[in-house]
């Protein structure tokens, strides 16, 4: 389903969970954590040669365990993004050949990493799910893909021409978010690229549904989004809302907004 202007009142894109499941629902609920603990030992095992850095099973973030069983059905149902597509746009025009890119939350490595590695970029995709970066360094053998919380990989300051954001800080707390976008920050370079895409709602630890999996949702009204990537020492270049319809039965309309943003301190890219 295609990006549609938004003019609506914002809802969450996710249904609230339900206070007790039933046997039934239950029964599914341990297949998919079956399936998906099966996928996340067979990607660790591949993955350990490749530096995948994988925590005790237990201790795992859980946008982890949320990421490992969707899996690439993630992919399928944001795959008609046209807006997600206009922004990578964007940053092609800008970027300087062969720039170096970090691709936060890479999932499937589609379309971020696979449409800048394209186009000749150095690509460096992090990601906390061992099967998402099992899938991605599949079908995006030209970059190259971490498993890891990038709040704890260590990296250079100012090494990257672009950061991509792309709807993930969405299981993050408000504190966590406002200092992840401070040190996203920090690796740029001077007239340095940010990319983010989030879902604009005023919420703080709504637990609700998302695609058939239990998620905890935190975000921003969408000025006060502006206003976090502003006091991080980012210049909002253009921004645009709309409302997608990820295509998946279990998913709801959503709010997207998309922002595309320089290093203050570094002037606007192009500039000379």
């Amino acid at each position: 389903m295609n990006d549609q202007q938004s003019r609506h009142t914002p809802t969450l894109p996710c249904r609230p969970a339900p206070p007790q499941a039933g046997p039934a629902h239950r029964e599914g609920e341990r297949r998919t954590v079956v399936e998906a603990r099966r996928e996340w030992h067979d990607a660790r095992h591949r993955h350990t040669e490749t530096g995948c850095v994988v925590t005790d099973e237990n201790r795992r973030p859980p946008a982890a365990v949320v990421f490992d069983a969707l899996g690439s059905e993630y992919e399928k149902a944001f795959a008609a993004s046209e807006t997600h597509g206009a922004s990578l746009e964007w940053l092609l025009e800008r970027l300087p050949p062969a720039g170096r890119v970090l691709d936060v939350g890479s999932g499937t490595g589609r379309p971020t990493a696979s449409t800048l590695a394209a186009a000749g970029h150095r690509v460096l995709g992090v990601d906390v799910s061992p099967v998402m970066v099992e899938i991605a360094a599949r079908q995006v053998p030209d970059a190259e893909f971490r498993c890891g919380d990038i709040r704890g990989l260590p990296l250079e300051e100012g090494s990257f021409d672009a950061v991509c954001l792309y709807f993930t800080l969405l299981q993050m707390s408000r504190a966590e978010q406002s200092d992840l976008l401070r040190r996203l920050t920090r690796l740029l370079r001077p007239k340095g690229l940010f990319a983010l895409a989030t879902v604009p709602l005023d919420v703080e630890g709504f637990d609700g549904v998302f695609m058939g999996q239990n998620v905890r949702v935190t975000s921003f009204a969408a000025q006060d989004v502006i206003g976090l990537v502003r006091d991080a020492g980012l210049t909002v270049l253009s921004e645009r809302s709309v409302m997608f319809t990820p295509a998946h039965p279990d998913a709801a309309p959503e709010p997207h907004l998309f922002l595309h943003c320089g290093r203050e301190d570094g002037g606007e890219p192009g500039a000379p």
